[in-house]
């Protein structure tokens, strides 16, 4: 498996699917959220709307698939990162359950090439720093590895650019 940085807006990357940093209700919010719902159109958000009537949502940790609607991508994996409480209330094992079950989705699904975003580090104010050192390690140690070609983790903001660069190397 590949491993590629990229610092650009995830809704521009031409991969099999792209991951978005969901919330519970599945139904769109802020940030990447936000922009995968509205760049990839109302067939995602009817596809989510599916899922959350048959399962009530998507808990944190966990993964659900769409299609990507009018996004260079096949599929969008929806995952629920861990809001950050101070590190006491199973924050980090959730983040790396992210991770986790979107590749074992991805291996699923026959997935090559995925594009993650960086979970949980916006609103829900987990340590930058920190998140990138479990996205990383998560994916380097994923079991399954040589089933997926490229991950490319996908850097909006300058700051968790520089950190991804830094731990990759």
């Amino acid at each position: 498996m590949k491993i590629e940085l990229v610092h650009g807006d995830i809704t521009e990357i031409h991969v099999d699917a792209i991951v978005n940093a969901a919330n519970t209700s599945l139904l769109g919010g802020g940030g990447v959220d936000g922009a995968i719902h509205k760049k990839g159109g109302k067939e995602i958000l009817e596809e989510c709307i599916t899922i959350r009537n048959a399962q009530g949502g998507c808990k944190p940790g966990e993964a659900v698939i769409t299609n990507a609607g009018l996004l260079p991508a096949n599929f969008v994996i929806h995952t629920v990162g861990s809001v950050w409480n101070g590190g006491n209330n199973n924050e980090t094992e959730l983040l790396k359950n992210c991770y986790l079950n979107t590749l074992n989705l991805a291996v699923q699904k026959e997935i090559k090439t995925i594009a993650f975003p960086n979970i949980s580090t916006g609103i829900y104010g987990f340590p930058k720093p920190l998140a990138s050192k479990i996205a990383i390690n998560t994916v380097k140690n994923f079991e399954m590895k040589n089933l997926i070609d490229t991950v490319i983790f996908v850097c909006y903001d300058y700051e968790n650019f520089e950190l991804y660069k830094e731990n990759l190397h």
